[in-house]
């Protein structure tokens, strides 16, 4: 492991809290607005089945945009790439994740990447399933084999908290439905949408998650093989351009690992070949992401030469 002990990941941790009171919680979606601003914990899950881990680990945070990328996985697997990628694109945005602008100006009107809320919602519509409730509990037992954990379900007060403010959302939804992106009944998807992104799970969940895509698609646990290989690194890749909303190509340059945030104050690192990291940070920057665990992110990629590049 990088870190030998918990206390020497826990020195990392305590120099980027510092960094919590420079950001701010999400509070568009108000039940996320209940957070600790000055919490950050981080746990990293080696391929080998090691964990270290570091501030409080066990408390529990919903994936918002984060679970764009385990979605994205699911529906690869369920259509293949053609079917996927005619209705939603792969290149990365400068725009914020929630912007509907590049509706309008790109031709075909489809969204950039599954990685930016447009994109995620079309990638939500295309999951299997004969109705809203067979489609979410696909995604969430797919999401439970990722963990290793069948207790992993979705948060009902967050889920709802969001569904009743997701105004934004549903215009993208009949954009895109009016160009024949989805087809699905707007209020279904958007039923199955906010329960995804409430989806709740510790950092350790999350590690293990980032290792399952560290070891190209298998879990170091039970040794299966959950994501088909291609899929794996179509996801990583997406990780790198997208993943971290229009501050991606900065942190590309400063960490240099594959990574998704969420709003929560999640992040999803991956480290090919080597190991998953789970951060939980809500105090956020400017562009939605943890600013206290972006910096912790650096700290630990620059000691370790964790980067990629």
């Amino acid at each position: 492991m990088l870190c030998k002990t918990n206390q020497e990941l826990l020195q990392y941790v305590i120099e980027a809290k510092k960094k919590t009171s420079f950001g701010k919680v999400a509070n568009y979606i108000p039940a996320l607005a209940d957070a600790n601003q000055d919490d950050l914990s981080v746990a990293i899950f080696s391929i080998e089945g090691e964990c270290v881990k570091a501030g409080d680990v066990q408390t529990t945070f919903t994936l918002q945009s984060v679970s764009k990328v385990l979605s994205l996985a699911l529906v690869l697997m369920d259509h293949g790439e053609e079917y996927v990628f005619n209705r939603v694109g792969m290149e990365p945005t400068g725009d914020p994740f929630h912007s509907i602008a590049k509706l309008e100006t790109v031709k075909p009107s489809k969204p950039l990447n599954p990685m930016i809320n447009a994109g995620a919602l079309a990638v939500t519509n295309m999951i299997k399933g004969k109705d809203s409730k067979e489609k979410l509990e696909r995604l969430i037992t797919f999401i439970q084999l990722l963990t290793n954990n069948d207790h992993v379900t979705y948060c009902e007060k967050v889920a709802q908290s969001e569904f009743e403010t997701s105004w934004l959302n549903r215009s993208m939804c009949y954009f895109l439905k009016e160009h024949r992106i989805i087809e699905d009944d707007v209020e279904a998807l958007m039923d199955v949408y906010t329960k995804q992104c409430a989806i709740e799970m510790n950092c350790v969940d999350l590690a293990k998650i980032g290792s399952v895509f560290a070891l190209n698609g298998v879990h170091p646990e039970t040794g299966q093989q959950v994501i088909p290989k291609d899929i794996a690194r179509l996801c990583k890749t997406f990780m790198v351009t997208c993943g971290m909303y229009n501050a991606s190509g900065e942190f590309a340059i400063k960490v240099g690992i594959p990574a998704k945030s969420g709003v929560s104050g999640a992040i999803l690192g991956v480290v090919p070949n080597r190991y998953g990291i789970g951060v939980f940070g809500p105090s956020l920057d400017g562009r939605g992401n943890s600013i206290a665990g972006i910096y912790l992110l650096e700290l630990i990629s620059s000691t370790y030469s964790l980067s990629i590049f």
